[in-house]
């Protein structure tokens, strides 16, 4: 919005002919037709006019008019006025009754060179600062819009505006019209708070505000954020607002990454080496305390910024703690942090990512002290506290080992320090450990015997999947006396999978356990006549193994044709019988087959006597 301002014409002196006025900055004065008898000189600019419109309205013209009468045309010089020839340009067609238009982008300059000027109502009625205060409060403070973009204008007369209190009521009404907007934004139609609208309105509220203050400069953006939380704007607001911003002024800095390590320490652009310092330390110093209100992608982004600009060391170890503080949510590719150090040590930085897992793990110890109950697991992966998170943890610590195990300048004392780091309980499976300790030993193949021992011994044997195992056994880079281990290991499965014991596969292997640590199968034998039997031994067990397979799926399929046919059976039975009942019914004889019927049958037959014939 603009709003068209002009002097009183009365003032202005009568001219003889018909000619447009003009602002020009040089000899023809305001007027084409009218002698000018004044020069003004604003920052080496020169400006032909009149003295009776400009004494009209300015005290300080006046006053050093006064001061030179005795030059004929007088010459007056400004030095230092506010917004420049431009501001006086504009207020020179105010005292000639120009109309012009104000504008946020030229208000705030107008308002301090009219003070400069001293165009006060005591001097005049409706005088130039009371015109430029009318428009600030009825149209720049009334829009949030508006006063950032009087507030951004401010940039270049901070001082004098500052002392006008155009900054501090720019900065006010910002603060206010966001936090009305938030708090009209965050209730739900029916009046309480819903999740799923509250998270949807902080959305759009911040996007209607939040680019509009990137265009601030830092110190002021700083203020307006300082203004906007103590007035209580959400946290989720201010760190989206963090977020845009820094990816708004970090973006020219962020695509070369890394080639700007240089060109930022060479002399042409130690300035902005400068500024990009400033901004990145104090947007990390205005980061909320929470955690979860900026996602941890950002807080790596702004770290790896911040080892590029060389800022101080609390400000990259503030951001080190909060990226501790929600580790869980990071990913491989965040942990993968160059090294900019010209010492050419590693390929990644991997100091740093020790220090984030340590303040992790603290942060985990302190809150399982802090609680008087146990930390229980829990299905919240969000808590560090939880076992799974650090679970979680400890499989992506294993995946950053693998990715930078093939760097051939990365230390042994590094690598077991990083793996080290978890509780026995992180690691359900050492697979993941023991793909990174494989990729190392194979990039590292000069390391002696005593340190690849040192290494394996970050792996549970009895933590290996049976696919890890199988190719253990064949790995020529493991040490002798870990093959060994893990191939009895392997054994013992194989035998308690054939006996079904789970007992006896404990007490098994806690037993060959203690013999291979008190070295009992090494007196007997040599470690290399142990691997070959042992080999040996093993292979045998698995042919067993796929023949009791091979018969039980023999016997199974035996079992279920035999069942078939029995069922087959014991239908034509049941035919039969029954056939043979109702022909039974029929037969007038089939009493005689039975015991009863014969025994019947016996007693009522009546055979004759066999009489003996004699002589007598």
């Amino acid at each position: 919005m603009t709003m068209t301002a002009s002097a009183d014409k009365s003032s202005v002196p009568k001219r003889t002919s018909n000619s447009v006025l003009t602002a020009k900055r040089t000899g023809e004065g305001m007027y084409s037709d009218v002698q000018n008898d004044v020069i003004i000189q604003v920052d080496g600019v020169a400006f032909a006019l009149h003295k009776f419109p400009l004494v009209s309205r300015s005290r300080r013209i006046r006053t050093l008019l006064a001061e030179k009468r005795d030059l004929d045309p007088s010459q007056i010089e400004l030095p230092s006025l506010p917004g420049g020839a431009e501001a006086f340009e504009l207020a020179a067609k105010f005292c000639y009754g120009i109309k012009f238009e104000i504008t946020t982008s030229n208000v705030a300059c107008l308002r301090c060179a009219a003070d400069y000027l001293e165009m006060a109502e005591d001097y005049k009625e409706g005088n130039l600062i009371a015109l430029t205060e009318a428009y600030l409060n009825e149209v720049v403070l009334q829009s949030l819009e508006r006063s950032v973009e009087v507030l951004h204008s401010c940039e270049t007369i901070l001082q004098i505006s500052e002392e006008m209190k155009i900054v501090s009521r720019c900065i006010d009404a910002i603060a206010s019209k966001a936090c009305n907007k938030q708090m009209g934004s965050s209730l739900s139609p029916l009046g309480y708070k819903s999740s799923h609208f509250n998270t949807h309105s902080q959305k759009t509220t911040a996007e209607w505000w939040v680019e509009d203050l990137s265009i601030l400069r830092i110190d002021l953006f700083q203020r307006v954020l300082a203004a906007m939380r103590s007035r209580g704007l959400q946290n989720e607001s201010i760190g989206g607002a963090l977020l845009y911003y820094a990816q708004r002024s970090l973006k020219s800095l962020n695509k070369k990454q890394g080639h700007l390590e240089s060109s930022l320490h060479s002399k042409s652009n130690a300035s902005l080496e400068h500024e990009q310092r400033i901004l990145v330390e104090t947007i990390v110093s205005l980061l909320p305390i929470e955690k979860a209100n900026v996602p941890v992608s950002f807080l790596f982004g702004l770290l790896r910024t911040a080892i590029i600009l060389d800022t101080t060391v609390a400000c990259r170890l503030d951001l080190e703690r909060r990226i501790g503080l929600q580790l869980e949510q990071a990913t491989l590719d965040d942990l993968l942090i160059p090294s900019f150090s010209n010492a050419g040590d590693t390929l990644f930085d991997v100091d740093i990512v020790h220090r984030v897992l340590v303040n992790f793990l603290q942060q985990e110890e302190n809150q399982e002290f802090l609680s008087s109950y146990p930390v229980y697991e829990s299905d919240d992966l969000a808590s560090p506290g939880s076992k799974r998170s650090i679970t979680r943890i400890a499989k992506l610590t294993d995946m950053y080992l693998a990715e930078i195990a093939a760097d051939v300048n990365l230390k042994v004392s590094k690598f077991i320090t990083l793996a080290e780091l978890f509780p026995d309980y992180a690691r359900a499976v050492d697979d993941g450990l023991y793909r990174a300790v494989d990729i190392y030993l194979k990039a590292h193949p000069t390391l002696s015997e005593l340190e690849r021992k040192k290494i394996c011994k970050l792996m549970d044997c009895q933590k290996l999947s049976q696919e890890a195992c199988t190719h253990a056994a064949q790995n020529e880079r493991l040490p002798v006396q870990f093959v060994v281990q893990v191939l009895y290991f392997e054994q013992l499965r194989l035998r308690n999978a054939m006996a079904g014991s789970y007992a006896e596969e404990h007490s098994t292997q806690c037993y060959t356990a203690q013999r291979i640590n008190t070295g009992a199968l090494s007196d007997l034998t040599s470690p290399k006549d142990n691997y070959a039997s042992l080999r040996h031994e093993n292979q045998e067990l698995k042919l067993e193994v796929t023949r009791m397979r091979m018969r039980m799926n023999d016997l199974e399929s035996k079992h279920a044709n035999m069942k078939q046919d029995m069922e087959k059976t014991s239908t034509t039975n049941k035919f039969l019988n029954s056939v043979s009942k109702k022909l039974g019914k029929i037969n007038p004889f089939s009493r005689v087959g039975s015991k009863d019927g014969n025994s019947k049958l016996r007693s009522d037959v009546k055979f004759p006597k066999r009489r003996r014939h004699s002589i007598s």
